[in-house]
Parts: C-alpha cells; structure tokens; sequence
C-alpha cells in the first residue's frame, strides 16, 4: 500500500500526516511555534523555527506509523498563505522574521496604493483587492526597512517565498526555488488571468523579478528531498496553499461546490470552473488547486478572526482556562441573550475589507453574563461566515447555485456551532469523515503527480461524510438575526 506524507504548516503550528490510499490518517505529529508581535498590528514568525518544527513532524509521523521512507510515494505540501519570507540564497537564512498573514504594518502602502488610483487596475489583474493581508505590500515592506535588501534583491542574491517557497527551499537543500499557482495567486504579484507574474505590478511595487520563485501547477513534481532528512530522496510533488487544498481535499472540483475552513481564521472558498470570476459583492478570485495544466479558480472570502476568537476569551477576557471549555460554558445558556460579538481586533476581512473596524460588543444588558458573551463569540464564526455565503450565491446567482457546505478545521467538531451554521444558511452542512482536508489535499495533489491516485474522479468518489446538520430554523428567523448581526458590524465600523 502506498502512502503519502503531507506537511501541514499552519499559523500557530506544523504538522505532518501520514495518509494512506484510501485517503485515510495513519500517523500525524504535531508542534506549536512562537508567535511574535512586536508592536500593535504587526506579527511575525521565526521562519528557522518553522523548518525546524516542520522536519521534526515529518520525522516523527513518519516513525509513529512505523514506516521507512522508501515506503512513501511523494511528499505534498499545504502552508499558512500570504505569510512572507526573504531569506540570502547563498546562505539560506532569512533576513528578518517571516512576516504573518495577518500582520498590517503595510497598510499605510495599501493607503497609498488605493489613494493613487491604483485598486482597480491590481483587482483587474489579480483578482485581489488592495490589502495588507497580502504578500506584495509585505515583500516591498523588508525590501524598505532591511538595510541593503534591495540592492542585495536587484543582485539576485536574495529569494522571496511565501513558506511553500521556503519548505521546498530546505528540503531540497536550496536546489529548488518555487512555488505553485494557488500561493502565487495570494502574493498580489500574479496575473490570474495569463498564469504568471505580473512585470506591471513588479514595477509598480519596485519589486526585482529575481527574488521571484518559478511557477508549476500544484501537482507537480517540484525535485527530491535530501536523503540525509528524512531517509530517502523523496519526489516533492503537490504544493498548494492551505484554503485551496482544502477545497481540494473536500472533493470540491467543479463550479458551485463551497467549502468553510473553520481555523483561527474562517476560510470560504467556492470553486468557479476554468474561467475566472470577478467578485461584485466583497469577494475575492483567487486560483484553485491546480492538478494538470488546465487552469482552475474560485471566489473566497476570508475571515480574519474566526476560532481566535476562543483564544481572545481564554487569554484576554480569562473567561475559560483552556479552549476545550469554550464550548460547555456557550452551551450553558439557550441563546446569547440579545448579544452580538464583532470580532475585529484585526479590522474586518471579507464581504467588508474595511481595516479600521475594531471588535465590538452589543446589546449588553444588566441580565448578560459570560456565557452570554461567550456564546455570541461562537456565533460570531458562523456570523462572518454566513455573510461570505450570501455574497457567494450573489455573485454565483444560478449559474452556481450552493445547494451546500462542506466544513473542516477545529471548529467544525462543535456540533451546535455547525447546526447554528446550517441553521444561518437554510442549507446543509457536511463534516466529512477526513476533517484533516488541508493537508489531505496536499497529499491528493502529490499522490495525482506519482501515480498513487489516477485522477480527480478517484479522489471525489474517497469523500464521505460522517454528519449532515439540516436547518430546523425556519428562514424569518434567520434573516432576523442577520439582521442583528448586519446591525452590530456597522456600528464596529462606525
């Protein structure tokens, strides 16, 4: 029996799973890593932690399913997007903390960018809007602040990756510098409609082309591990970032097919066909994982603050000691009492894009209590997500009708989260029996490159799901508390 190993490296941790031909975990390890925030708004990552806390999973997943290297047919890789790193080619270190995704010391460049006109013109190309979220506006940030980095960069002694880039980088011994259309799609750099970076937007963000990592598809034979790693040269051969490998993962290959990555932030994605389609209600175009040279996109609309939220009430409001707890002391009440959470310690991500938004709490009354507050911040998640599939079926209208959702990450393990969810939607929502699909897709996209599945039907007929949440709410009652919830975010946007 083949198996494939996949490296799941996320925002608060790595992880590597060993998953078999039918799609199923055999094996996962997982480590935290720090977090670094040295000012408000700004986030960083220790991009030698990251490899090092990565290889360390690998090694250990592969030890727990007690098997030797040469038993693995590929290695796939998924990966935070957005998050950036420069590092020297010739030494392979980096020359400053890797910068997060959700770090917004670009923002003034954003400001400036969408000040000189230019927000159109890069939506037009990149299916992006204008946004510290992304990676260009961070690259140009390290190129600005790192002394001599442009000049080194303009030299061609510097590489700039998003942490796919990187991991490829250190497992191939600095062989290999690439990266695949999913990740390239985040940077803000790439034009989505001709498959390759834009000379445009280089120029415009005084970006040297040199520093760029090549471009494959997502299943694709990038180049081989060292031997001395992990025991054996193995095929590097599926890279996607860790939103399109869950749309992957969850079987989602044709128009209309939608997925909800419940994670610290909330993930949507909505797979468009071959063609891609600009958003006219907040969302964005982005690549979809791409098994072969026929190109593929989807709208995704993100969430910047979603299973954070339960981490704001351990840490900040000490209103539980452990995230394990958030859900008895939600369920410790039948309803939030009137009470709406808006949690935008980070500005507010999609349908809004609006950055100066803070986190909000209203409808407080001398009768709420903790476990009010704390159930309207579990709702919040399904909140933010319900208004990413409302502007999903507006833009998708009947030529992609959502006739359901299919769930993954932490979160959807919280039954009564995913009914409020179903209940929001008036649709259904499906966990399937493999929630690991971010790094299950990563393994798909590298077992399609080496033969281990024949093709994306296989993989479709794999999907199974472990539980249906029907609505039982009827739609008045719904609309009413998106009403509610409509009502809350402009008053956290005021």
């Amino acid at each position: 029996m083949p198996y494939v190993l996949a490296l799941d490296q996320g925002t608060s941790s790595s992880r590597s799973i060993v998953f078999d031909e039918r799609g199923h975990p055999v094996a996962v390890a997982q480590r935290e890593f720090t977090q670094h925030f040295p000012q408000p708004g700004w986030v960083e990552h220790d991009a030698d932690e990251i490899w090092r806390t990565q290889l360390a999973t690998a090694q250990e997943a592969l030890a727990r399913a007690g098997l030797h290297a040469h038993e693995v047919a590929a290695i796939g890789i998924t990966n935070q997007r957005e998050t950036t790193v420069l590092w020297d080619r010739a030494t392979g270190r980096p020359l400053h903390r890797a910068i997060v995704w959700q770090c917004r010391r670009s923002e003034p460049l954003c400001a400036q960018l969408r000040e000189a006109g230019h927000a159109e013109r890069i939506r037009a190309l990149t299916g992006l809007v204008v946004d510290a979220y992304f990676s260009a506006t961070k690259l140009a940030w390290l190129l600005d602040h790192v002394p001599g980095a442009r000049a080194r960069a303009e030299a061609g002694e510097l590489a700039f990756g998003t942490i796919d880039s990187w991991l490829l980088w250190q497992l191939t011994g600095g062989r290999v510098h690439a990266t695949d259309v999913s990740n390239a799609s985040r940077t803000m750099l790439f034009d989505i409609h001709r498959g390759q970076w834009s000379a445009e937007l280089l120029a415009l963000l005084r970006i040297p082309s040199a520093v760029l990592p090549a471009l494959h598809a997502s299943s694709h034979r990038y180049g081989e591990c060292d031997a001395a790693l992990l025991g054996a040269p193995l095929p590097i051969a599926g890279m996607a970032g860790d939103q399109q490998a869950a749309l992957f993962g969850q079987g989602c290959f044709e128009a209309g097919l939608a997925k909800n990555t419940y994670g610290t932030g909330c993930f949507m994605l909505m797979h468009t066909g071959a063609q891609a389609r600009q958003s006219t209600h907040g969302l964005i175009t982005t690549a979809a994982a791409q098994p072969a040279a026929e190109r593929a996109y989807a709208l995704e609309g993100s969430v910047f603050v979603g299973g954070a939220v339960v981490q704001w009430l351990r840490d900040g409001l000490k209103a539980i000691d452990s995230s394990s707890q958030v859900e008895a002391l939600a369920a410790s009440v039948p309803d939030s009492g009137g009470v709406v959470f808006v949690p935008a310690f980070t500005g507010l991500g999609a349908p809004y894009w609006n950055a100066q938004a803070r986190g909000t709490i209203t409808g407080l009354s001398r009768g709420s209590s903790v476990a009010h507050i704390a159930r309207a911040a579990v709702e919040s998640i399904a909140f933010q997500s319900a208004a990413l599939l409302q502007a999903m079926q507006a833009d998708g209208g009947q030529a992609w009708p959502v006739r359901q959702l299919r769930v993954d990450g932490g979160a959807c393990r919280n039954d009564a989260l995913m009914q409020f969810q179903a209940d929001l939607l008036g649709l259904p929502v499906l966990r399937p029996q493999v929630t690991e699909t971010t790094a299950l897709g990563a393994a798909f996209l590298a077992g399609l490159a080496t033969g281990v599945w024949a093709g994306t039907a296989e993989l479709a007929a794999l999907w199974q799901p472990e539980r249906q949440f029907d609505p039982q709410q009827p739609p008045a009652w719904a609309a009413e508390r998106m009403q509610a919830w409509t009502h809350a975010v402009a008053q956290a946007t005021a």
